[in-house]
C-alpha cells in the first residue's frame, strides 16, 4: 500500500507532501500540459534518485506540469491524479498525441520494420504510441511511429479499444512479473499496481493505491460471496480472485505475480498481517 498523492492542484509546502486529501498551499498554480516519453517513469515523492517509487507513468501517458527546477518537473498524473516528481528528460510539453495502446505485457520497438534488427527499447502493457504507417516485413505486420521506428501490430490496438473485458484474464498475462514496490508496468508490478492496470486495460479506471481501491472500489461484498473479479483486502495488500479457490496477486513473498490458493493464503497473509479487512466487487 502506498500514500494517497491525490492531491489538488496547489503548490504545497514539500514537507506535507505525502499527507492524504487537501493541504495548505502558498500559491495556486494552473499548471501545463505534458505527456511522458520515456518507456516507464517513476514518480518520486521528492526530487532525488535515491528516494523511493511511489508509481510509474509509462510512455504517452498525459500530465500536469506544475514547476521544473534542477532537472525535476512536479507533476500530476492524468489517469488517476498522483503527484510527485518525474525527471524532466522524460517528459515532453502538450498533450500525448498518441493513436494506440500496446496490448500484451511487453514488446520491443525496433528501429525499422524487421525484427532482426537489434531493438531500440521495451515497452510495457498501458504504452501509448503514435502510428504513422505500416509495413510488413517477410510476412510479419507491423506499425510504424514517427522517425521510422516500427512495433509489432499485433500486439498494439487503436485507442479505445481494449484486449479484453475481463480483468482477470488480463492480470493472469503478467503471472511470474516480478514484484516492484510502486510498480505499475510488465516490467515489475505492486498488488494495486496490478488491479489497476488490469481494469484500466479493459477500459475502466481504478485508483492507484489499494487504500483508495479499499475505500471506494466498486461496493463492498462478504467473504462467503467472492467469485471471479472480487478484491480482497488486507492491510496493505490486495489480491483479485480468479475463482472461488484462488487468488491471483503480486505477492511480496513470492516476489512475483503469482496465483495461490485462497485458503493457504489467508492463512500465511494472516499470520502476519490478520484476516482480510474487506472485500469489494469492482464490477457488476
Amino acid at each position: 500500500m502506498l500514500p494517497d498523492r491525490r492531491l489538488n492542484a496547489c503548490r504545497p509546502d514539500l514537507a506535507d507532501i505525502s499527507l492524504k486529501g487537501e493541504v495548505a498551499a502558498d500559491r495556486f498554480v494552473t499548471g501545463k500540459a505534458g505527456h511522458v516519453t520515456a518507456a516507464v517513469a517513476a514518480l518520486r515523492p521528492v526530487p532525488d534518485p535515491a528516494s523511493g517509487i511511489d508509481t510509474q507513468l509509462l510512455l504517452g501517458e498525459d500530465l500536469t506540469i506544475f514547476e521544473t527546477t534542477g532537472g525535476w518537473a512536479w507533476v500530476k498524473a492524468a489517469s488517476d491524479g498522483y503527484v510527485g516528481y518525474l525527471p524532466e528528460e522524460a517528459i515532453a510539453p502538450g498533450r500525448s498525441p498518441a493513436t494506440h495502446v500496446v496490448a500484451v505485457p511487453r514488446t520491443f520497438l525496433y528501429p525499422a520494420a524487421d525484427l532482426r534488427t537489434p531493438h531500440c527499447l521495451v515497452l510495457s502493457m498501458g504504452s501509448r504510441i503514435t502510428v504513422t504507417g505500416e509495413a510488413e516485413t517477410r510476412g510479419t505486420r507491423y506499425l510504424l511511429l514517427a522517425g521510422g521506428a516500427a512495433i509489432m501490430a499485433s500486439h498494439c490496438l487503436p485507442l479505445g479499444q481494449w484486449p479484453s473485458d475481463d480483468p482477470v484474464l488480463v492480470a493472469s498475462r503478467f503471472l511470474e512479473t516480478p514484484y516492484l514496490w510502486g510498480g505499475r508496468s510488465g516490467f515489475g508490478i505492486d498488488c494495486s499496481g496490478l488491479v489497476q492496470l488490469s481494469h484500466q486495460m479493459t477500459g475502466r479506471q481504478a485508483p492507484r493505491d489499494s487504500d483508495m481501491q479499499r475505500d471506494g472500489f466498486g461496493a463492498e461484498i462478504s467473504r462467503d460471496s467472492l467469485r471471479r473479479g472480487d478484491l480482497v483486502f488486507w492491510k496493505g495488500h490486495v489480491g483479485m480472485m480468479e475463482d472461488q479457490d484462488t487468488l491471483l496477486h503480486a505477492s511480496g513473498h513470492s516476489m512475483s505475480v503469482t496465483r495461490e490458493d485462497f485458503r493457504q493464503a489467508l492463512a500465511r497473509i494472516g499470520y502476519l498481517y490478520g484476516p482480510p479487512t474487506l472485500c469489494r466487487r469492482p464490477i457488476s
